[in-house]
């Protein structure tokens, strides 16, 4: 089956970059030289999207004379505009009917660099009756987010604002759908403001929707204010903004977490333990400043060892992103290993005992992450508190930074494992990687 329609939602007034760009639609906002709706248009025809419904309000004269009939773009382009504002949804879904059975959705203040052939298979294989771009970003606390299971299916939404307390893990909804049309038609029967975020996407999974969430490191970033479409022009500038090329491999900066991102409290089993270090999260900022990914790799035997759940460490790991993102910083992925070679604890878990090829110093977790990631372990670094940390890092081909926080290197596993280099803590280290050119 092909997807070969796309609705832009470009009907918002764009109030708060209006003193930056003046008086135009946002879509029309130029980035690198041309408008960021030109941006989507040229992705929509490199993948076959040739049927291609803008869906305006706001000064929507001067998107038709833009667009025209799509021709010079070699597509077929259609501007709908809105009598009235009808939120995000509110106007696809009144069109419901002229639209095929699935469709892509995107949003027309929204810089993207997607492999949408790939987005819209997983759709297709995993039969949802919607797929959501989800992506952690460096302000969970006003975006709205998403919960998933293993597999990838939505099990929860938190559309902002959120309330004060509870922790949400930093998978932020990136407003990039393909969606099963016929899964809309209980919300098309009447003319109502809509949201997708807020109103569809809830509703639709109290209703027992299958929403799949499609998790990707691939460059997608909303401009929708000052601060953030100076990013994104700031990222036009260095070269981020491109499609991924499957040979190409990233840089990754790869973290230890207890005692190298957290204070040593012990074998850490519930949230009420983890306390970020200090500078840790201006530490890590810099490093994403400089194109670096960043991946966690833990080992956590307190699941094997019966004193902790995989929903305890969930719960950890929710409170460890959340307290990164109030300052700015964000991970792309956190790797743990569950398992713990030793019998003899009560309540221990006999199924996680034994060799594993994921417990550190073994290279499962880094093996996997490259994978899952596009990394390249020799253009990369291994920050840590233990010769454990220092072994793998050896195993795997990276350059290691050992830190005196934590264990400082005393735990003793694997004395003949020198680390490249050894600073104070997690800040001094990332001076140092910034300041090697590589």
């Amino acid at each position: 089956m092909k997807v070969d329609t796309a609705a832009i939602l470009a009907g918002g007034k764009g109030t708060r970059l209006t003193a930056v760009v003046g008086d135009i639609p946002k879509a029309l906002v130029s980035i690198g030289g041309k408008p960021v709706l030109e941006h989507q248009l040229d992705l929509l025809a490199a993948y076959g999207i040739n049927d291609v419904r803008i869906f305006a309000g706001h000064l929507a004269n001067q998107i038709r004379k833009f667009t025209g009939d799509g021709s010079r773009f070699n597509l077929r382009v259609t501007v709908d505009v809105e009598e009235q504002p009808l939120g995000s949804a509110g106007a696809v879904l009144q069109r419901l009917n002229s639209l095929p059975e699935h469709f892509l959705v995107l949003y027309g203040d929204t810089m993207l660099a997607v492999d949408l052939g790939r987005f819209v298979r997983r759709h297709l294989a995993q039969g949802a009756d919607l797929t959501t771009f989800v992506h952690p970003n460096d302000h969970p606390q006003d975006s709205d987010l998403v919960e998933a299971d293993t597999d990838g299916r939505v099990t929860a939404l938190h559309p902002y604002p959120h309330p004060q307390g509870p922790y949400f893990a930093n998978l932020v909804n990136a407003a990039l759908y393909v969606i099963r049309r016929d899964v809309l038609l209980p919300w098309s029967r009447e003319v109502v403001k809509r949201d997708f975020a807020k109103d569809v996407l809830p509703a639709l999974l109290a209703a027992g929707g299958h929403i799949e969430a499609y998790n990707s490191t691939e460059y997608i970033k909303d401009m929708g204010t000052p601060e953030r479409l100076e990013k994104v022009h700031r990222d036009w500038q260095e070269g981020r903004i491109h499609l991924r090329d499957d040979a190409y491999r990233e840089s990754a900066v790869f973290l230890d977490r207890d005692g190298t991102l957290n204070a040593e409290n012990g074998f850490i089993s519930t949230p009420a333990q983890f306390d970020l270090l200090p500078g840790v999260a201006a530490a890590l900022k810099k490093l994403r400043g400089a194109g670096y990914r960043l991946v966690v790799l833990t080992n956590q035997p307190v699941i094997a060892r019966g004193e902790a759940s995989e929903q305890d460490v969930a719960a950890i790991h929710r409170k460890m992103e959340w307290e990164m993102g109030l300052q700015g910083a964000f991970l792309d992925a956190i790797y743990y290993c569950p398992h713990h070679p030793d019998n003899g604890f009560p309540g221990e878990r006999p199924e996680l005992k034994g060799p594993c090829q994921c417990r550190k110093p073994a290279t499962g977790m880094l093996q996997q992450a490259c994978r899952d990631l596009a990394l390249d372990p020799t253009r990369s670094w291994m920050v840590g508190d233990t010769t454990v940390d220092m072994e793998m890092a050896r195993r795997g081909g990276l350059r290691s930074i050992l830190v005196r926080t934590g264990a400082g290197g005393r735990d003793g596993k694997f004395p003949e494992a020198k680390p490249d280099y050894v600073v104070a803590d997690i800040g001094a280290a990332v001076d140092l990687v910034l300041g090697s050119g590589s």
